[in-house]
């Protein structure tokens, strides 16, 4: 049993050695060609965020950002070393990084002669540091799906190196580059299997091995292979004689001529972007292959929110340590969940009156757990908790939470508007009952906004309206209220009959 500790042992050593010598030598090629390299990185953020998503970017990334005219984007500028920090960002649903902005862009009077210039356009273009940036961010990419395929099988409980050499094979030949940057960046978007003791650990290290051969070996035929692109035009404006398409149509074409690129529409190496705003224009190449608010939720609902929202939703109200976070409609748990994975020393309850939405934000709870523990090996929990309860009767003691968060019924998909008449006014009472006076603060969210400023206006002497951002869901018009909890204490309405009886039959006989 020693000798194959042993020899275990020195094949693990060997083969750190060789992994350590090749990312060495890696990095410095790309350090070499990139390290001063400064770029300008779009985002796209839910609308009416856009403050909320640069003052993220200020605090963790250290850039100045600048909101676009153009709802729900921003802009901000960044050294390639902070590519991976970008993509740990919490309000941002996709990312692109920019090849040239035109602030004031003259559009010539026809559409053949505008069609022409989108044309003549594209040769015009800077798009030799885009495209760099472009080959680092696939090669993060390409390290998570290899890590992802080598757990996946580890779970098995077994590596199947011939099935598995040509899965990565053809793996390779989708990215535009072998030389890829060793990413340290934290994969915020997977939930690999566990991996278990030292024979799985050999098999991964073989595995990793087995995958660089693979590189070289294909390199060549890597280089060379003609990439498939796609444009996308988002248009916004009245003033246009071209619709997106269009534009789409005959700026890709000149695209493919430029680049000899192959255009394919569903299966693509890169995105180009061509956002059109009135008279601004910007070209991007796309960073991400599906939004980023895809993080926490694995079983989702009729009205999963979006994790981006949820978090923009929770820097309204600017949680402090120790905070009590409760979310009385909590749906699949979006809200808590990205309350706990942000902000862990506050405490988070997850509360529905349905019991499929209380299993579901169970069982997100749960994937998140995992996920945590396999990728941070952390043995312990979050702190939060799911329950199922009435809205309107709250198992928690008066004045005993400091934060409530959540999304109301719109009355669309769930509920409907009839009953929220009758639904909010209940909701603002029990909610001024169980959030502390004086310092409680609620963010709210409803597409529903009569019915709730008439209940807000009832509740005048619980609650004042200190913000709203106004949001779209899905198409529809929403507003998301931020409110303070008034000192004043909470007197339950029967407790006030009580003692308005008294006071009205002395009234009586004294008359």
């Amino acid at each position: 049993m020693s000798d194959v500790q042993e020899a275990t042992d020195q094949l693990l050593d060997v083969n750190l050695f060789e992994n350590q010598r090749f990312v060495k030598v890696t990095e410095s090629g790309h350090r070499s060609e990139s390290e001063h390299l400064e770029v300008t990185v779009g985002a796209t953020v839910p609308t009416g965020f856009e403050q909320t998503a640069a003052d993220e970017v200020r605090e963790k990334l250290g850039s100045s950002c600048k909101i676009s005219k153009d709802r729900g984007k921003i802009y901000f500028d960044i050294s390639v070393e902070s590519l991976a920090k970008v993509h740990c960002l919490r309000s941002v649903d996709n990312l692109f990084v920019v090849v040239q902005e035109f602030k004031d862009y003259q559009f010539k009077e026809t559409k053949e002669e505008v069609l022409k210039d989108f044309e003549d356009l594209a040769g015009k273009l800077p798009w030799t540091d885009p495209l760099k940036v472009w080959k680092i961010n696939t090669s993060f990419k390409k390290k998570k799906a290899k890590r992802k395929k080598v757990n996946q099988n580890s779970s098995k409980g077994k590596i199947n190196n011939g099935q598995g050499e040509k899965i990565d094979e053809r793996d390779v030949k989708k990215e535009f580059t072998s030389n890829a940057v060793e990413p340290h960046i934290l994969d915020y978007y997977e939930n690999p299997a566990i991996k278990e003791e030292i024979s799985t650990l050999v098999g991964d290290d073989l595995a990793s091995s087995k995958e660089e051969e693979t590189d070289e070996s294909s390199k060549e035929e890597t280089d060379h292979r003609v990439l498939k692109f796609r444009v996308t035009c988002n248009r916004a404006g009245e003033k246009h004689c071209f619709t997106s398409n269009e534009a789409a149509r005959d700026f890709g074409g000149a695209v493919q001529d430029y680049f000899k690129w192959k255009a394919d529409m569903t299966n693509f190496d890169v995105e180009v972007l061509l956002n059109i705003h009135d008279n601004e224009i910007v070209v991007g190449i796309a960073l991400t292959e599906e939004s980023l608010h895809r993080r926490n939720i694995t079983h989702f609902g009729p009205t999963t929110l979006r994790s981006t929202l949820a978090y923009g939703m929770l820097r309204l109200c600017a949680p402090q340590p120790s905070d009590i976070i409760v979310d009385p409609m909590c749906g699949t748990g979006a809200i808590p969940i990205e309350g706990a994975t942000e902000w862990s020393n506050c405490y988070h309850i997850a509360g529905d009156n349905n019991p499929l939405a209380v299993n579901r934000a169970a069982n997100n709870i749960l994937s998140l757990l995992t996920k945590n523990q396999i990728q941070e090996s952390k043995s312990w929990g979050l702190p939060i908790d799911a329950v199922q309860w009435d809205i309107c009767s709250l198992p928690l003691r008066t004045g005993s939470v400091d934060i409530i968060v959540t999304d109301m019924p719109f009355g669309k998909r769930m509920g409907s508007k009839k009953r929220n008449w009758n639904l909010y006014p209940a909701c603002l009472q029990e909610m001024s009952r169980v959030c502390r006076p004086g310092t409680g603060r609620a963010v709210l969210l409803t597409q529903d906004k009569k019915c709730f400023t008439k209940a807000l206006s009832r509740m005048g002497h619980m609650w004042r309206k200190v913000h709203t951002v106004w949001v779209n869901i899905g198409g529809l018009h929403a507003a998301v209220y931020l409110l303070k909890r008034t000192s004043q204490g909470f007197v339950h309405p029967s407790e006030q009959d009580e003692e308005k009886g008294p006071l009205g039959n002395a009234k009586n006989e004294d008359d």
